[in-house]
């Protein structure tokens, strides 16, 4: 490992490591504006200057240079000093003065480095150049005229996201970045490029003009978009959430977010329930708190109740839930909305064993009934990176587009019993195989042909578990640790035919299965659920309450309230608390402390700040087979649950970049 010395302090640094890493790992801030540690390196903005010894007399580009043994790496000199104000004033040349109206405003890179390196005025007289706005979907914001060329977004898209939207037109002064043929940018992490400008030249649309950063709360909260659990801050203000930021967490989401992640937040504040309602002959009339028990009561179910617990709910909840039936004698509970039944006495066999990190170290993947850049789109970008080390990756169901080299084995579950030569080969002969099983590979029946092939590919081996389930609901991991699940499934429930059902934000069940049920739906949005409902019950979204989920990899994580629920809404376990006054029994859960406590006592993995262990995988069932044309459940990625269909901005994006509407502006 090469030493080398900034300014005087000596560092020992990884081979291959820049003079610019190798500057940081001494302490030193170095600006830069297209230097991106998860990007290739560019080059092009010449911000990081440094002096190196031995070199030429003449300041050096530090993220482009190898930093080698023995180097002497000056940071503040005169010459440095003035080699970086002179790039700043270049940059500046051709730079509006947009920064009272533009949103990028307080948090911009160009900003700051002009205050902390720049000259205290410019020289140019000239007229500035101007660039037309480009248009790139319904996301992103151009202002292309204060482009300053970093590539970052060309090189997201192309190196990250896998998709060659955006690219670069012209030379010198000339050059602008733009779309292909100014289309919009269709993939699902496009926004990612809002993050990565370093000045305003792409901006949030749906954000233009909202607020100022320094005018919002900030909190830590986890997404629950899907089942990946990615890391995000919630900024509000007042009582309204404005906008989604990813947090940098390199085993889960890295600096990354989905676009439905980052946006679906503008549905919380649309199609809310906030007021009580219960259904008077056919038709649902605004009623009280007290009204609404006192129905629930009349129907004096006993243990005949059941609950169904939703994608998007945190394990107190459902904790909460399954403590109020347990007290009435009842067991009938089920997480699984869709009908899904697979055994969960073993949750290794359930799990996403290899980690989202070391799925990159994969060099085989046999991707099993999931369209992995819809159901994770995080997901999907591990894989990326393992395919570009060389990894082969072999998919059973219909095609999609992965991004990378893949080939696809066809659509029938049954190919899993008669896989070719060579997949079976490539399989066997890697050092880390991997099978991810999908949602839709659960239905077809291929869980125990899967774990079949786990053992005769010998997937779990020292420091390896190569056997993966891929799960699309935030809250499924979470309700299969605390045992919210029955053997038979959805079904069980229907053939108990409760008198009352309670609907925790569940609103892709199957209502017309419970018809003779009291249906009381617990939740935040005016879905499909509470269209089914005889009695709705207003609940708190995600952002509007304190609570633990765990992501499809086992990882339990904590989310921190941001805002208060509107109108009458209630925090879910405070309503289930009061119903279990409503019928008669004890549930010993005052505060959200002792909920969490019995929780944690209950279930101790519950209480973890990592991953749980659910110890090995079990033997496989010889006798199972696979069989059916395997079916993707989702079928519109910007629409999978009630918040992110209320949002406007995920409707449009679902019109013009699934379906190819035109989207005309107030004008046309």
């Amino acid at each position: 490992m090469p030493k080398v010395t900034v300014d005087g302090i000596e560092v020992e640094v990884p081979n291959g490591a820049t003079v610019l890493q190798a500057c940081e790992m001494a302490g030193k801030e170095i600006p830069r504006f297209c230097y991106h540690e998860r990007l290739s390196i560019a080059g092009n903005c010449r911000m990081c200057l440094v002096e190196v010894k031995p070199g030429p007399p003449k300041p050096q580009a530090s993220c482009a240079l190898p930093a080698t043994d023995g180097q002497e790496i000056f940071t503040t000199t005169e010459m440095v000093k003035t080699a970086r104000e002179g790039v700043m004033e270049f940059l500046l040349i051709n730079h509006p003065l947009d920064c009272p109206i533009c949103d990028q405003g307080g948090e911009c890179d160009l900003q700051d480095q002009a205050m902390a390196y720049g000259r205290g005025a410019s020289r140019y007289d000239e007229n500035k150049r101007a660039v037309t706005e480009k248009y790139m979907g319904p996301l992103i914001k151009t202002f292309m005229t204060r482009c300053i060329h970093c590539t970052r977004c060309v090189r997201f898209s192309e190196e990250i996201a896998g998709v060659d939207e955006i690219g670069a037109l012209y030379r010198g002064e000339d050059m602008q970045i733009t779309t292909y043929l100014e289309q919009a940018a269709k993939h699902e992490l496009s926004a990612n490029v809002i993050d990565l400008c370093p000045v305003g030249a792409l901006t949030s649309r749906p954000y233009q003009y909202e607020a100022r950063p320094w005018e919002l709360e900030k909190t830590l909260s986890i997404d629950v978009s899907d089942a990946v659990g990615s890391n995000i801050r919630v900024d509000s203000r007042g009582r309204e959430v404005l906008r989604v930021l990813p947090r940098n967490n390199d085993d889960v989401n890295e600096e990354w977010l989905s676009d439905k992640a980052r946006y679906q937040c503008e549905g919380l504040v649309r199609r809310r329930l906030d007021k009580v309602w219960i259904r008077k002959a056919g038709k649902l009339q605004q009623a009280t708190w007290q009204e609404a028990f006192q129905a629930i009561a009349a129907a004096n179910p006993g243990n005949s109740i059941a609950a169904v617990a939703g994608d998007l709910l945190d394990c107190e909840t459902m904790f909460a839930a399954k403590r109020l039936l347990g007290a009435m004698g009842s067991s009938l509970i089920e997480s699984r909305q869709t009908g899904m039944a697979y055994p969960v006495d073993n949750l290794a066999a359930v799990n996403f064993n290899s980690t989202f990190a070391g799925i990159e170290e994969a060099d085989a993947v046999l991707i099993v009934g999931s369209h992995v850049r819809w159901e994770a789109p995080l997901v999907n970008v591990r894989l990326r990176k393992a395919a570009k080390r060389g990894a082969k990756v072999f998919v059973v169901g219909p095609y999609w587009d992965p991004t990378y080299p893949a080939e696809f084995l066809g659509e029938d579950a049954a190919v899993l019993h008669d896989l070719p030569d060579h997949v079976a080969e490539a399989m066997q002969g890697a050092q880390r195989p991997a099978v991810i099983l999908g949602g839709a590979g659960l239905v077809a029946g291929a869980l125990q042909p899967a774990l079949a092939l786990a053992e005769q590919w010998n997937l779990v081996r020292e420091g390896w578990n190569g056997f993966n389930v891929l799960h699309m609901a935030a809250a499924r991991m979470g309700a299969l640790m605390l045992g919210f699940a029955q053997k038979g499934g959805l079904a069980d429930l229907v053939d108990a035919k409760p008198k009352v059902l309670l609907a925790l934000g569940a609103d892709e069940v199957d209502f017309g299965r419970f018809e003779g049920s009291l249906k009381v739906y617990i939740g935040h949005h005016g879905d499909k659920g509470a269209h089914a409902a005889d009695i709705i019950l207003p609940a708190a979204a995600y952002t509007e309450k304190h609570g633990t989920y765990v992501n499809t990899e086992g990882r339990v994580q904590f989310a921190d309230k941001a805002v208060f629920a509107p109108g009458e809404a209630r925090e879910d376990w405070t309503i289930l608390r009061a119903l279990a006054d409503t019928f008669g029994v004890s549930v010993g859960l005052d505060s959200f402390d002792e909920l969490r406590d019995a929780m944690i006592a209950e279930v101790p993995a519950l209480g973890l700040d990592g991953l749980a262990d659910y110890g090995s995988l079990p033997k496989a069932d010889a006798t199972a087979k696979a069989s059916g044309s395997i079916v993707y459940p989702i079928k519109d990625f910007y629409l999978t649950n009630p918040i992110a269909r209320s949002s406007p901005t995920m409707q449009v994006c679902s019109a013009e970049l699934l379906h190819g509407e035109q989207i005309l502006e107030a004008a046309e």
